[in-house]
């Protein structure tokens, strides 16, 4: 891959936090209803997790698409695995499964 201080500083966030959702908006202020869904569902399991906001820096935004290979956000992350988006969250929340992820 390559060494950019953004993947340094994604690669940082997805070692040091169980959960992370890169998001349009923070937690308290999501900026996308897809955001704010996947806010919503990772509140109802009662998770921690640390929000990073992509509108904060375009060139930050495009790397994310790269590091990920995934072109939108939300983008979830659990134990430094890419999840998905709010589709695949709230499918995987729907049927059960994204709890027993995040309990693992």
């Amino acid at each position: 891959m390559l060494e950019n201080k953004n993947f340094e500083f994604i690669e940082n966030a997805l070692k040091n936090n169980k959960v992370v959702l890169f998001m349009k908006g923070t937690q308290e202020a999501p900026m996308c209803g897809f955001s704010a869904k996947v806010v919503a569902i990772l509140n109802k399991l009662g998770v921690e997790f640390r929000d990073i906001n992509v509108f904060v820096n375009p060139e930050f935004r495009e790397d994310l698409k790269k590091f990920s290979d995934w072109p939108t956000f939300p983008q979830l992350y659990i134990k430094g695995a890419l999840v998905g988006g709010c589709d695949i969250a709230t499918e995987l929340y729907n049927n059960g499964e994204l709890e027993k992820i995040l309990r693992e």
